[in-house]
């Protein structure tokens, strides 16, 4: 999972990073509205953070232009105590949850989960399924009938990306997009190396999933029997 956090205190965006990345989540921090919708509007993310008064461009016209332009990734409005008046606009104009600042990380982390399971991408015990492989998603396990491989974070977020996308073809570059950012320099060989580590891991699982390659398209997880 990828998120996105727009926070124009910069020492509260760094520690909210650190917070994140410490439960195996993709973190991307921007200090102003402006680069928060350039960057929300990639659709590379699962979920927003996103502060209120902002430099360029506040969140609540940040979220407007999200919603209006049809980007429905889940957003959590960051807000000063007080500020009752913004909260319910907030929510008006689309946003999933508000979080009042100071807040705790256990009170962040549940309002992360409660709003991923309302997008019916992560389940509450963070395993994905498909076929006979299940992906725990929070200590990197893929498991097998009872046989289980750890996975390095890249991995896990591949694998994570294909099983959400289990219907759809997934292009090299969206790969790049989701796991390392739409303005990171990684290249199609970055794709491939992962993608080659995945298979040789699900070959020794003995699993029924493979990933096939659609020429000049990109990869789907296929179930062969």
């Amino acid at each position: 999972m990828r998120i996105l956090i727009v926070e124009d205190e910069v020492h509260l965006a760094e520690a909210l990073t650190q917070i994140l990345k410490k439960q195996n989540y993709s973190v991307d921090a921007v200090h102003d509205g402006r680069s928060g919708l350039d960057y929300a509007q990639s659709g590379i993310y699962d979920l927003l953070l996103l502060d209120i008064m902002m430099p360029e461009m506040d969140g609540i016209t940040v979220l407007k232009k999200l919603r209006s332009g049809g980007i429905s990734t889940p957003v959590i409005m960051l807000t000063a105590r007080g500020e009752i008046t913004d909260m319910v606009t907030g929510l008006d104009y689309g946003a999933d949850d508000y979080i009042a600042k100071p807040f705790s990380s256990e009170e962040l982390m549940a309002r992360i989960r409660a709003a991923l399971r309302r997008k019916g991408e992560v389940i509450p015990d963070d395993t994905l399924k498909l076929g006979d492989i299940e992906l725990n998603t929070a200590n990197l396990r893929l498991s097998v009938k009872g046989k289980e491989m750890k996975l390095n974070l890249k991995e896990n977020e591949l694998l994570e990306l294909l099983i959400l996308r289990r219907q759809a073809v997934t292009s090299k570059e969206q790969i790049i997009e989701k796991l390392w950012g739409f303005d990171s320099e990684a290249e199609h060989n970055n794709v491939e190396v992962y993608i080659s580590f995945l298979r040789k891991k699900l070959t020794f699982l003995n699993s029924e999933v493979r990933i096939n390659t659609i020429r000049n398209v990109g990869y789907v997880l296929e179930v062969t029997r």
